[in-house]
């Protein structure tokens, strides 16, 4: 079962084990993972699922044209590695992976 590892601005981790085919933001939302809130509910329309990835076992997708625009409209910093939650889906694009979440996503 595909894993994804939260890692809180302060440092602490969450694992959840996902279903396949399951976004960064929707386990994040399913398994009460503070600092994601993903108000478009995954269309790539507000950019608060906002995350940093800082390990993956597979390929993530390049980001899209919505991703990139919402990327522009983060709440923190945008980094090189800043990707949209609800554009990573375990099983599609990873079977491990580990985000940080960033101080704010509004």
């Amino acid at each position: 079962m595909p894993r994804i590892s939260y890692v809180e601005p302060a440092g602490d981790s969450r694992d959840v084990e996902v279903e396949p085919r399951v976004s960064v933001m929707r386990a994040a939302i399913l398994n009460g993972v503070d600092g994601i809130i993903g108000e478009c509910g995954g269309q790539a329309m507000c950019a608060t699922c906002h995350v940093f990835v800082e390990r993956t076992d597979g390929e993530l997708p390049e980001v899209g044209d919505d991703e990139e625009e919402m990327l522009e409209c983060t709440a923190d910093e945008r980094l090189e590695n800043s990707r949209l939650g609800c554009q990573l889906r375990a099983g599609d694009h990873f079977d491990e992976l580990v985000v940080r979440l960033p101080e704010r996503q509004v």
